[in-house]
């Protein structure tokens, strides 16, 4: 099947010059790959490879996606509603801004506006764009933390949210109506400015977005005794991140190599601030100047890493502990200055770590736990409009924090005011965030979560991956490392068994299931919605520091080995 996809697409005589160039030279089993499914919207939207195929990001599967979200918003909403358009957005990634353009022509040749920024930008800005814009929906190309080689393009419905899984399926169902890729009408940019269906976004909206951003602020009245270094990573935070420190007071250093805007993140093996590596020059430079913390953005500024002083060094943070951190230092904040709500909500998803839930709890705040993909929790924060609860925080252990969901995403330049501001108050108090995690722990007990990927390449690595997950829910286990298994949660079947009870899951429906273990351990199984490898979650809890570290050794070891077992 695949051999006449490929072979449709070399027999073009029109086919675009970089795409072409990547169809030569390529083995059987390089082709394979390249055709024999189509990127599927996952997580974080569509991702992929940049170059020639079906599975591949290109011109022509990114015009093929925007026909598909051009015929879904033809179909809901009256051609009047057209007008309001859709905002785009990129990052400093291979083709992105060729994506953008790409994006904007499809949606011009059905005669809808396309408000593209005028230069790269961060993410949340993007979801900030759409609601503060009144437009339809909003467009980001980005592939996020994945490595240079990838793309991708992530959609946003009108309340600034990336779209759920039951309006994506529709968006899906559209796109796979799309027959011929190579068909897709387009309009010429300049025709576009002439019919004002092209509209240029600038500083102006920068302005706007920033001035939300320093809501996030519980205390700026405090005198500025932080010394901070911060890097974006050569991505799209470098001049908003920068601007947001500098108008708020904090003298900080960047690291000059990774301001620039390189797509080939030449100073990284990769761009993720939850892999220690890329503090490797934030860390050189927070000795050379003695700071207090490091913080790290990825490339379309949507995550957030923190490296503490500790010691002669630094101790990097997982995104579990920021998290709890953050969300420790909000809520006695708003309690100190009267401003904690009365219904609070707080959100995490089901892989979070308990121990910002139980920081939560302790104030009486609900607590709701969505899926892994923060579209879930954008989409919980829309639900409680018009309600007497309010929204307070949302995070996941991938890095991903909001403080105001007038951005309905992960927002690293929220969190980086506020872990500046919270780093800095501790330091007044003459700690530092460590020593404040410290002693949360010693309150709620030590929680130390591990991941551990499983990278499958593939039509043959997805096949495996659908046979561990299934292993996992066909045959049980009892036990992992001494530790019995009370509970299981199967998120596709959407149900819970604890003994001979069995509860309906009301969360939409995945491929992930998670074990809950004695002793406040547990363990979740989830296919990556991004990237072709399987995510393994481990989770443990003890007042003893040194046995939570040895239970977290064991179990993790376990479940690796079991995993490890299924052909």
């Amino acid at each position: 099947m695949w051999r006449t996809i490929y072979q449709s697409w070399a027999d073009r005589t029109d086919l675009d010059p970089i795409v072409r160039t990547d169809l030569d030279n390529k083995s059987d089993i390089e082709l394979e790959d390249m055709f024999y499914t189509s990127l599927a919207f996952g997580t974080g939207g569509l991702r992929g490879i940049v170059g020639a195929g079906t599975n591949r990001m290109n011109v022509y599967t990114v015009r093929r996606a925007n026909e598909g979200l051009a015929r879904y918003l033809e179909n809901r909403y009256v051609p009047a509603a057209l007008g309001r358009g859709v905002v785009i957005a990129y990052d400093n990634r291979n083709m992105s801004r060729e994506f953008a353009e790409e994006s904007a022509k499809v949606l011009g040749a059905h005669g809808i506006r396309a408000y593209l920024f005028d230069a790269l930008r961060p993410t949340p800005e993007l979801s900030f764009a759409v609601r503060d814009l009144s437009a339809l929906a909003g467009i980001v190309v980005t592939a996020s933390h994945n490595p240079p080689k990838y793309n991708g393009y992530k959609i946003y419905d009108e309340y600034g949210c990336q779209f759920t899984p039951v309006y994506a399926d529709l968006i899906v169902g559209f796109v796979e109506s799309v027959a011929d890729p190579f068909s897709i009408a387009t309009m010429d940019l300049s025709q576009m400015k002439r019919k004002g269906l092209l509209v240029s976004i600038g500083t102006d909206l920068d302005d706007r977005y920033l001035a939300q951003v320093k809501t996030v602020q519980i205390r700026p009245e405090l005198e500025r005794r932080l010394k901070l270094v911060f890097t974006p990573l050569h991505g799209t935070s470098a001049e908003l991140g920068t601007r947001l420190l500098r108008e708020t007071g904090y003298a900080f250093d960047v690291v000059p190599a990774q301001m620039i805007h390189d797509p080939f993140f030449g100073t990284v093996q990769s761009p993720n601030p939850e892999n220690p590596g890329a503090f490797a020059l934030a860390i050189a430079k927070g000795l050379e100047v003695d700071a207090d913390i490091l913080i790290a953005t990825d490339p379309d500024a949507d995550r957030l890493g923190v490296a503490v002083k500790d010691g002669e060094g630094y101790r990097l943070l997982t995104g579990n502990q920021t998290g709890a951190l953050l969300l420790d230092y909000l809520l006695a904040g708003l309690k100190e200055t009267g401003t904690l709500p009365a219904q609070g909500v707080v959100f995490n998803t089901i892989v979070t770590s308990d121990l910002g839930a139980k920081i939560a709890r302790s104030y009486g705040f609900e607590v709701v736990s969505t899926l892994t993909g923060f579209k879930f929790i954008g989409e919980q924060a829309r639900f409680l409009e018009g309600t007497n609860r309010t929204f307070v925080f949302g995070y996941e252990e991938s890095y991903g924090y909001v403080i105001k969901d007038f951005v309905r995403d992960k927002d690293s330049l929220q969190a980086l005011l506020l872990a500046s501001e919270a780093a800095n108050y501790w330091k007044l108090q003459g700690k530092s965030l460590v020593d404040r995690l410290a002693e949360l722990f010693a309150v709620f007990g030590t929680h130390l979560e591990v991941l551990e990927n499983l990278d499958l390449f593939g039509s043959e690595g997805a096949k495996r991956i659908d046979r561990i997950v299934a292993a996992f829910r066909l045959h049980p286990p009892v036990e992992i490392a001494g530790l019995r298994v009370k509970a299981r949660e199967d998120y596709e079947a959407s149900i819970r068994i604890e003994g001979r009870v069995r509860t309906r899951l009301t969360l939409p429906k995945a491929n992930v299931m998670k074990f809950i273990l004695d002793a406040d351990a547990w363990f979740v199984l989830r296919p990556s919605g991004t990237e072709p490898k399987l995510k393994l979650y481990v989770g443990v809890v003890d007042r003893d520091p040194a046995a939570a570290q040895e239970r977290l050794r064991a179990v993790s070891e376990e479940l690796l080995a079991r995993v490890n077992a299924i052909d």
